[in-house]
């Protein structure tokens, strides 16, 4: 992997995408749209990332048994919801047929010291979506900053149950950066490599995914980066991958996420 052509490193990105639409002036139009382009000659993404209040509407398009994943977002993006209204938003998820929750750890809490607060919410959410459900917990790198923290958050999103680590929602300034990646993808390592890892918000081109998957071979394995172990957040990055596997020159539409 760390050697391969642009070529192979698109159809890998592609494999583990999860394309999202968060934006908040989407539409049920939008949904259907999204869920046509996780369909692609090349293959499928791994996801589509949408709003719990679209979750059912995705299933039904979808069916039961499609390849695509829908994965969905609670305590998003603020991280601020009482742990009984993420429970209820996460349970209502489940049961429309969301098979991915991607969760908002309550970042400030942990800033400001309340360690317990992210273990609560993330044992809380892990036990309203059990297994087969896929729980990614989102740390917010960019408002946690302090590399000390970052780490810290992994570690106690791995400890609470997570099956992934993300970056970010996209929602603020500083996304997905390879300084928090690297933080986090040693978290993971540590922890004997079994906790999947989600950069998300600013990767737009497969020059920016082969980055992150070059750095997740180094610090774990070659073969590591897998749909079950990693995934892209983004809504810009498809265009460009399909532009690379078509044999066209990048176009890479103006995404904020």
């Amino acid at each position: 992997m760390l050697d391969a052509n642009n070529r192979q490193i698109a159809a890998l990105s592609l494999s583990l995408l999860d394309l999202t639409d968060l934006g908040e002036t989407t539409t049920p139009e939008a949904i259907n749209a999204l869920c046509d382009k996780a369909v692609t000659p090349y293959g499928t993404v791994a996801a589509i990332c949408i709003w719990p209040r679209f979750v059912a509407q995705a299933r039904a398009k979808l069916g039961p048994q499609h390849p695509v994943r829908i994965a969905t977002v609670v305590n998003f993006p603020s991280g601020d919801l009482p742990v009984d209204a993420v429970v209820a938003e996460t349970l209502q998820a489940v049961a429309d047929g969301a098979d991915e929750i991607d969760l908002v750890i309550p970042y400030r809490a942990l800033i400001a010291g309340d360690e317990q607060a992210v273990t609560d919410m993330i044992a809380a959410v892990r036990a309203a979506a059990p297994h087969p459900v896929t729980l990614k917990t989102i740390l917010e790198t960019g408002e946690l900053k302090d590399k000390a923290l970052i780490r810290r958050a992994s570690d106690l999103a791995i400890a609470a149950g997570a099956d992934f680590i993300k970056t970010s929602t996209g929602k603020v300034a500083v996304n997905a950066t390879l300084e928090a990646a690297d933080l986090m993808l040693n978290a993971i390592r540590q922890q004997g490599g079994k906790v999947g890892f989600k950069p998300a918000g600013g990767v737009r081109t497969v020059a920016d995914a082969q980055l992150y998957l070059k750095l997740a071979a180094t610090i774990l394995d070659p073969d590591w980066p897998m749909p079950s172990t990693f995934r892209f957040g983004a809504s810009g990055l498809l265009g460009d991958i399909l532009a690379v596997l078509d044999g066209r020159e990048s176009a890479v539409p103006n995404a904020a996420y």
